[in-house]
Order: C-alpha cells, then sequence, then structure tokens
C-alpha cells in the first residue's frame, strides 16, 4: 500500500501531461473529458502541490454562482462535483478553469536542471485550471467578493506547465488574485502604442483595471482611453482610479448604444485597440464595432464566442484583427506585479479586496 506522504513515483510522463488523460484517450489535459487525479503517485516529470486556494476564473464562477442562486452550499457542491466528475476544475458550460496557490510538495526526480523550484516553496500556477489534475479533500470556505475558494487538496503541475513564485513584498492572497488575469494587463501593454483610443470593456473589474493602467500609460497624453462599464458604482469605480479619459455607461450586449457612445466621447473616433475583460456572454458585436478597420480587438474574456466574433464582423464589414485571449505571455508575471508595485492607489484598492 503506497504512502500517501510519500508517493509512488512513475516514470514515462508526457512533457504536456498526455499520460493522465483518462478520456478520450489521445487528447491532451485540456481538451479532454477526465483527467487521472490519484495523487498516491506522481510521474518522475511532475511536481505535487499542495494547495491552498483555488481562483476560479471569472467566468466560471460567475456561471456556477447563478445556476447556485448565491448559495453557498451550493456553489461548493458544484466545483466538488466537477473535480470528481472531471479530475479537472473545467467548468463544462464555459469550459474555463482558473489558477491555484500552493506550496511544492514533491519535484519529480527528471526535473532536476528543469526547474527551480523545491520542497515548501510558495507557488501560484499560471496554467489553467482546465488542464490540471486536481483532487479536493475539502472546501474550506469562499471569500466574499472574489472567486477566490480556500481549500485542502493537491494538483499536479506538468513539465510544460508554467508558474511564478509568490514575491516576498506583497500578501499571498493579493498576488495569486492579480496573477490569475496576468495574461490581461501584459497583453495590453503589447498591443497599445503611443497616441492610440483604447476601449476597455469592463474597466472596473479586476482585470479590466489593470489594463487602463497599462493603456494609459502607454498611450499617454495625446492617446485616449475609454472605459466602459455596466453599472454607475462600476463607472464611479473606474473614475476613482483615474486611468481613463472617458467613462461610459453602458450595456455591452448593446453593440450600437456602446458604439454610439464611444463616438460621442472621443470626438468621433473608433479604437485603434479594443480590450474586452467582461465575464457575460454576447459583447463579441460591440467589442468589434467599436474597433476601426485594421484595428485590434483582444478578447480577454472566456465567455467569449469567436463565432459570433468572427461572423458578426464579416456582417458588419469590419477589417479587424481579432486574438483569442491567451492567459499566458512571455513575462506577464513579472509585468504584472510591477503595476501593484507602481500603483499604489491599485494596489491599495487589491488589498483591502483579495488580501
Amino acid at each position: 500500500m503506497t504512502n500517501a506522504a510519500s508517493p509512488e513515483v512513475r516514470k514515462g510522463g508526457n512533457p504536456f501531461g498526455a499520460h493522465r488523460v483518462l478520456q478520450p484517450k489521445g487528447d491532451l489535459p485540456q481538451p479532454a473529458r477526465k483527467l487521472d487525479n490519484c495523487m498516491d503517485y506522481i510521474y518522475d516529470n511532475e511536481i505535487l502541490v499542495d494547495v491552498d486556494t483555488l481562483n476560479i476564473d471569472s467566468a466560471s464562477f460567475t456561471q456556477i454562482k447563478a445556476e447556485a442562486a448565491g448559495d453557498e452550499e451550493k456553489i461548493k457542491s458544484s466545483i466538488l462535483s466537477i473535480v470528481a466528475e472531471r479530475g479537472k476544475m473545467q467548468n463544462p458550460v464555459t469550459g474555463s478553469g482558473g489558477m491555484f496557490y500552493g506550496r511544492v510538495a514533491m519535484v519529480g526526480p527528471a526535473m532536476e536542471g528543469k526547474t527551480d523550484l523545491k520542497p515548501g516553496d510558495k507557488l501560484a500556477s499560471l496554467v489553467s485550471l482546465s488542464l490540471t489534475p486536481l483532487k479536493i479533500e475539502k472546501i474550506l470556505g469562499l471569500k466574499k467578493g472574489t472567486e477566490q475558494v480556500n481549500v485542502q487538496a493537491k494538483a499536479i503541475l506538468f513539465e510544460s506547465g508554467i508558474y511564478a513564485k509568490i514575491p516576498t513584498d506583497m500578501p499571498e492572497k493579493l498576488a495569486l488574485a492579480i496573477l490569475d488575469v496576468a495574461g490581461a494587463p501584459a497583453q495590453t501593454a503589447k498591443l497599445v502604442r503611443p497616441n492610440q483610443v483604447v476601449v476597455i470593456i469592463g474597466a472596473g473589474g479586476k482585470s479590466g483595471i489593470l489594463c487602463a493602467y497599462e493603456a494609459s500609460k502607454i498611450a499617454g497624453v495625446a492617446g485616449i482611453v475609454v472605459g466602459l462599464e455596466y453599472s454607475r458604482e462600476a463607472c464611479d469605480k473606474v473614475r476613482e482610479f483615474g486611468f481613463c479619459d472617458h467613462v461610459i455607461q453602458a450595456n455591452a450586449t448593446d453593440a450600437l448604444d456602446c458604439h454610439k457612445k464611444m463616438m460621442e466621447a472621443t470626438g468621433g473616433k473608433e479604437a485603434d485597440v479594443v480590450i474586452n475583460c467582461v465575464n457575460i456572454p454576447n459583447t463579441e458585436m460591440a467589442s468589434v464595432l467599436m474597433c476601426k478597420d485594421q484595428g485590434i480587438v483582444y478578447f480577454f474574456s472566456m465567455a467569449t464566442s469567436f463565432t459570433k466574433a468572427a461572423l458578426g464582423a464579416e456582417g458588419v464589414g469590419k477589417d479587424v484583427t481579432m486574438l483569442v485571449g491567451n492567459g499566458y505571455t512571455r513575462h506577464h508575471a513579472e509585468t504584472t506585479l510591477n503595476i501593484l508595485r507602481e500603483s499604489p492607489a491599485i494596489r491599495a484598492a487589491y488589498e483591502k479586496q483579495f488580501a
């Protein structure tokens, strides 16, 4: 019988984790329906982690919360049911996952020289929970006002998996919260150029505020950054941070109204770059319509239907480049952590909410 504290080590693990796929065989872990989440053994090229907190993807958490009518016990039950069925935290409706925070329990011997991790190191995963073998022993609670779920659990990082060591100059839960959306501000930094018009849909959300900061910094005084939010309270929040030159209150599912209000705010200029950070469906056409020909639309939201976006752009004759919201871009963790170091306003607000 295998001692749970000292997992058996097996050989022959695939670098991308295909050896953990149960159904259908031959798939990669993300599109697979079910993963092997047994933690009684690890493969020699895996890293075993004791997980303290799950940060559920915003679109996924919103869907689960709505289905549970906000009932905390039902939310917990839904998460446990998904993980039990799939061996990973992959919402069957949104297809998305999230990320985790934890401590390294064991590093497979084949990872020597390939990683600087050692047992006891604190880390945040930068790969999705939708491809991560996960075994939840117990859900301890939900952090109110966030998508964070405190757990007793174990997870596996594959050889190809990326991660960030938790920095020592900020609270762990704060780092976890922003690393979950690190791809958005880092991609914003790559896409925006000086003097451009930039629209951020969902500018008052966790990722939206970070994107607005980067867009404002790069577009500069001659650029225009427009923040769009649904509620008056969210609009006031965006104004308080001060990163957006104009704040629009509009429903992002109403493409024509969004376009009209943006054109009024910018003096008739369509956006060079549109960044969609919302966690609800049917916002594709607002994103496309507000973008100028030859402009860029970046869909960070996992609620996006790329069929609607592609066919919708064709239908209104918009020649725009549309980018899938890849949660990874080179140096994205450091780029995003540096925002907290550079902006006292963002750090103070996020510490209050997440830390």
